[in-house]
């Protein structure tokens, strides 16, 4: 479990984000990435229409595109250039796509809905949504170990490939889902559902910043620091998708499955213990970017508003606000 010794000495000033449009910098990032999902996700010769429409229907329009940008910020924070963050940027949302994909299929989520657009599955059928998720995960990695990224040195693009893969498989996303399957109905400890978590949610988060921080050249303690961050949001942005969920702020849009089913934080510990935690992490992973200074106030920004989505009382802030 992630610990925050200290996070109580965390000054107001430090929390604070000052004169930073969050907004502002999440639109014209989500912008770039999108341009150069365009141009990296190219129709191969001989390739059927209906599973080409289907990928691209599961990776246009995404949400906010956190993930890349969260590697886009990481590698800016140590000069790394745009144009040789973006591969990688990219092949990060291919797999967050493809793995939205394979979450909404009737085996696993069941979810008719996603962003209230009928899910893939429900538009081209469960084996072409099945096919069409691994495609976008085998494309991410025919797109880093191509063309894109021979700017950077082979033992560097090896490592982030090493990388990536460890996060999208059994060690992260997928082993993530299956601990959901197994979890389902079960009285699981609350370390069980933060490692959970950790993979689900927190391993593609993590090697998102990790990925951009080695572009950048961060050196080892700087890169753990990342990671520490990484790690902090990964499990504040699933508590507070559970804390809207039991507040009925998500519109009931984008589960199949009665959210009692599920081993989540609000329901092992309670509602008001899960927004503790949530403030307990927000604040752990502000802390953990305080000694990059000003240069870190996008990851701040970013990991103050995962959590303050569901913090904020008595308004309507809605999953929806997020959807990434």
């Amino acid at each position: 479990m992630l610990h925050c010794a200290g996070c109580t000495w965390l000054s107001v000033t430090e929390l604070a984000v000052v004169n930073f449009d969050l907004e502002e910098y999440l639109s014209a990032r989500r912008s770039i990435v999108d341009r150069a999902l365009e141009r990296y996700l190219v129709r191969q010769p001989g390739c059927a229409e209906s599973i080409w429409r289907a990928m691209r229907y599961g990776l246009f329009p995404g949400g906010k595109r956190i993930r890349p940008i969260l590697t886009l910020a990481a590698g800016e924070l140590f000069a790394a250039k745009q144009k040789e963050l973006l591969p990688f940027a990219c092949a990060v949302e291919m797999i967050h796509a493809y793995s939205l994909i394979h979450d909404d299929l009737p085996a696993l989520d069941d979810d008719d809905l996603r962003r209230g657009t009928p899910t893939a599955h429900k538009v081209f059928g469960e084996g072409m949504a099945l096919l069409a998720g691994d495609a976008l995960l085998t494309e991410a990695f025919h797109l880093i170990s191509g063309p894109a990224t021979r700017s950077q040195e082979p033992q560097v693009v090896l490592e982030l490939i090493h990388e990536l893969g460890r996060a999208a498989g059994v060690a992260g996303l997928v082993g993530g889902q299956a601990i959901d399957l197994e979890t389902e109905k079960k009285n699981a400890a609350i370390s069980t559902v933060e490692a959970m978590h950790g993979r689900k949610t927190g391993a593609l988060i993590v090697a998102s910043l990790k990925i951009g921080a080695r572009v950048g050249a961060a050196k080892p303690l700087e890169v753990k620091r990342i990671c520490r961050y990484g790690e902090a949001v990964g499990l504040a942005f699933q508590i507070a998708d559970d804390l809207l969920d039991s507040a009925g702020e998500s519109g009931g849009e984008e589960s199949g499955r009665k959210e009692e089913k599920k081993a989540t934080y609000p329901s092992m510990v309670g509602v008001p213990q899960a927004k503790e935690r949530l403030r307990e992490l927000m604040v752990l992973a502000v802390k953990s970017v305080v000694p990059f200074g000003f240069k870190a106030e996008a990851l701040k920004a970013i990991a103050i508003y995962v959590a303050q989505r569901a913090l904020r009382d008595g308004t309507n802030s809605r999953r929806q606000e997020m959807n990434c």
